[in-house]
């Protein structure tokens, strides 16, 4: 598995998005998960403190146990449901929380999970230097950030201290937002950009089929994220994007996580997984060089006409 750099941090191309451990999964399915992922190269694990209401975080440390050491590891705060954000009071409380559910005595990656129009970035930003100055969080990064927010942590930022050193954002083939002036703002500033739903919830592994209901149980079985992405339209792009990457011998997922790592700022494509077969299939689709006139002629297929 290949390494690129988050700050000072070293991670797998692929990495494993926890969002599923507490809350489509049990604790022995996430040890499962967590383990072939493991063994198949991944060293990079992101969770946050909401997801399954802390389970998450807890499922995770107690499937890593001495392989912690093993990996880099990221957790998110600031999303909250009683509304502390990113208040330097909820910095410490929030990180001590994780800390205590993951087992660990550092965050490799800390990361605050939304902008908090409340609270100034400054104030932000020097709680999460004392946490890095305390040698309890190595690096931060922030999630859900536009430019013009990105650059206020900027200015922001004293020097020396700690600033953000990545952005982790939405971005797949089929939810290209990031390419309206985020990711050269990460290049910019060299920050380092962690896609999220880099599989748009599963459409993009080829699961769903134009003229096929969706599989019972799975995350575009029902909800309104499934009539957002279950259009014709992508189902469309969806079929010819299959198309494209059979007749060269790859699958979609293969597509899909190879496109985004094509991209110069993109440093881990984080997967989401409920089954150990799926974090294997996920750390072995990075591996596709895809050439200038390929991305060209995906490029036209994602944007062809409605």
């Amino acid at each position: 598995m290949q390494t690129r750099s988050i700050g000072s941090l070293r991670a797998s191309i692929v990495g494993l998005g926890c969002n599923n451990f507490g809350r489509r999964i049990d604790a022995a399915a996430s040890a499962a998960v967590v383990h072939a992922a493991l063994d198949a190269g991944i060293t990079f694990f992101d969770t946050a403190d909401i997801y399954g209401n802390g389970q998450s975080e807890e499922f995770l440390g107690r499937a890593l146990g001495p392989r912690r050491k093993d990996i880099v590891l990221a957790t998110k705060f600031g999303m909250d449901e009683h509304r502390r954000g990113a208040k330097p009071e909820n910095v410490r409380r929030c990180l001590e929380d994780s800390l205590r559910r993951l087992g660990t005595d550092r965050i490799d990656l800390y990361q605050l999970h939304q902008p908090d129009p409340e609270t100034p970035i400054a104030d932000t930003l020097e709680a999460l230097d004392r946490l890095v100055k305390a040698g309890r969080v190595r690096e931060i990064g922030c999630s859900n950030f536009s430019v013009d927010q990105l650059r206020a942590a900027e200015r922001a930022a004293r020097t020396p201290a700690a600033r953000f050193v990545s952005v982790q954002n939405e971005y797949s083939l089929l939810h290209r937002d990031p390419e309206r002036g985020v990711l050269a703002e990460c290049e910019r500033q060299r920050l380092a950009f962690i896609p999220y739903f880099p599989l748009a919830s599963g459409l993009l592994t080829g699961k769903y089929r134009k003229g096929k209901a969706a599989p019972q149980g799975t995350r575009l079985s029902e909800g309104a994220r499934a009539k957002d992405l279950l259009t014709d339209r992508n189902l469309d792009v969806v079929e010819k994007l299959i198309e494209f990457a059979t007749a060269r011998r790859h699958t979609l997922l293969e597509l899909a996580v190879s496109w985004l790592l094509a991209r110069k700022p993109v440093a881990t494509v984080i997967c989401g997984a409920t089954k150990p077969e799926q974090a294997r299939a996920n750390a072995a689709a990075g591996g596709w060089k895809l050439t200038e006139a390929e991305l060209a002629e995906i490029d036209s297929i994602v944007h062809q006409p409605a």
